[in-house]
């Protein structure tokens, strides 16, 4: 499984929602992540893509769509 289908397979669990289509959706403005919601998503990341975001580093404006998210992690892997 690619980076890409991971993180969007770890949004679907965490909001219920398939992002697949709409990639620029803000996940913050819109409702379907808030803070509780950001950090099981890190953990997710780093559970099943081997990245660490400490929150303490955690912009919310470079995190907050499925894009960003994504862009984020390959860079991470790398």
């Amino acid at each position: 499984m690619d980076t890409k289908e991971t993180v969007l397979n770890v949004l679907q669990d965490l909001t219920g929602t398939d992002l697949s289509g709409d990639l620029d959706n803000n996940l913050f403005d819109s409702g379907l992540l808030d803070s509780m919601g950001t950090v099981q998503l890190l953990l997710q990341l780093q559970s099943e893509l081997g990245i660490e975001v400490p929150v303490s580093e955690f912009e919310r404006s470079e995190w907050d769509t499925p894009n960003k998210i994504i862009a984020n992690a390959e860079e991470m892997q790398n």
